[in-house]
């Protein structure tokens, strides 16, 4: 009796073993693939691209294959009937509602809970937390469809922002950099659809429309996502080696968020908001609260600003305020108050930070008090779909507590600047 419950059970195992990662790894590395622009977008067709066993399988699926076989033709086509037709070259570079549903009803085919796409999800997409949302409601095979269906949507959104014009979330700050109905950006996606159709020789289902939308992310110069990666080894390296150090009983906070606060001047690097708000915080480190000061801000205003508010006041914090790099980390990507929040708490997460520990956001009185409203709560749900933090104490006017919440670790398919 026992060697037959023991059979079983080894049997089994393989299934008990993925029913325990049910949320996310803080050890688990995220794929960076060929581009960190593509990796942060859309990380499972990142995944579906760089694991061997599970390229292989999608590639040899005759459905799948036929899928890209047509994308590819329509490149073709398009250089020959489209003329100066911006929609007819991007429209069916898009997936259509039938081909996200041909997908979703093939990977739901393919699936097994111990073959190459099981672990896909068990290895890859659960512990990543990059589509957390999905992950605590949804089981494994379902989890991956939601996944590939929020992945086809990422590449709708930059090719009808960014091809077609439709306007982003936020038009003042991240619109198309072109006149689309201009002889000029006709001639310009013609050399796009060009180089795509040279570029692309594989069988990857995806890998056209992916193609075709980076490109024309590059052509706008909307390369944001990237900036100063990758940050672990580079602009943040020296915090993220000192976290793994840090005695965290020693310290009220993980760390001190200071949200930036862009100049509206083109020639202005930090504003004077931006300042003030680095002085706050700096003092609140010089107490020792925290043995790190979070700096967010990406290249945001004015439109297409040069200048990165978190790399900018780090440089005000080393100068001005002799602040250590040590205890400085950036986010130059965040382009909101509510991704200031999110950010924060995934890179507090990815460095291996207590994600118990409450944190301090500092900042002037404005900000703090908005921040801390219910309206805030409602913006957050409406633009990024969650919450990512839990309110604590509020201790001056110009200082908060927020606890982490890692639903931050999800995906946004709409923002492709910082998703």
């Amino acid at each position: 009796m026992h060697l037959v419950v023991r059979v079983l059970f080894l049997l089994f195992l393989p299934f008990l073993s993925y029913s325990q990662t049910k949320g996310p790894d803080p050890a688990y590395k995220l794929l960076r693939g060929n581009s960190i622009i593509q990796s942060k977008n859309v990380y499972l067709l990142t995944l579906m691209e760089q694991l061997p066993d599970v390229r292989r399988l999608l590639e040899k699926d005759e459905v799948l294959k036929k899928l890209a076989e047509t994308k590819k033709e329509h490149l073709s086509r398009a250089l020959k009937d489209c003329g100066n037709q911006v929609p007819c070259y991007t429209a069916p570079m898009k997936f259509t509602p039938e081909e996200i549903q041909l997908v979703s009803e093939r990977l739901s085919t393919l699936y097994a809970p111990t073959n190459e796409l099981g672990t896909l999800v068990g290895q890859h997409l659960i512990p990543s937390g990059t589509y957390i949302l999905h992950a605590k409601a949804l089981p494994a095979e379902e989890l991956l469809i939601k996944a590939w269906e929020q992945d086809a949507n990422a590449v709708n959104h930059i090719l009808e922002v960014y091809a077609e014009g439709k306007k982003p979330n936020y038009p003042a700050i991240d619109s198309i950099a072109f006149k689309v109905h201009s002889k000029s950006f006709s001639t310009l996606v013609w050399d796009v659809t060009e180089m795509v159709r040279q570029e692309e020789k594989g069988a990857l289902f995806f890998r056209p429309s992916l193609a075709f939308a980076l490109r024309i992310l590059e052509v706008n110069d909307r390369s944001e996502a990237a900036d100063y990666e990758p940050m672990e080894t580079t602009v943040n390296g020296a915090a993220f080696s000192k976290a793994r150090k840090v005695d965290w009983k020693t310290y009220t906070y993980s760390l001190i968020l200071i949200p930036g606060a862009g100049p509206s001047n083109p020639d202005e690097a930090l504003s004077p908001g931006g300042k003030l708000r680095c002085r706050v915080g700096a003092l609140r480190y010089f107490d020792g609260v925290a043995p790190f000061i979070v700096v967010s801000g990406g290249r945001v205003h004015p439109y297409k600003t040069k200048y990165s508010e978190a790399y900018e006041m780090k440089k005000y914090l080393i100068n001005e305020l002799k602040v250590p790099e040590h205890a400085i980390i950036m986010d130059p990507h965040a382009r909101h108050t509510t991704t200031n929040l999110r950010n924060c708490v995934r890179l507090l997460y990815r460095a291996g930070m207590p994600v118990d520990k409450p944190c301090l956001v500092s900042t002037m009185r404005q900000q703090s008090y908005y921040i801390t409203r219910d309206l805030f709560e409602q913006r957050c749900l409406k633009e990024i779909g969650h919450i990512p933090y839990r309110l604590g104490n509020r201790l001056s006017d110009t200082d908060f507590e927020f606890y982490p919440v890692l639903d931050a670790l999800q995906i946004d398919n709409d923002e492709p600047l910082d998703p």
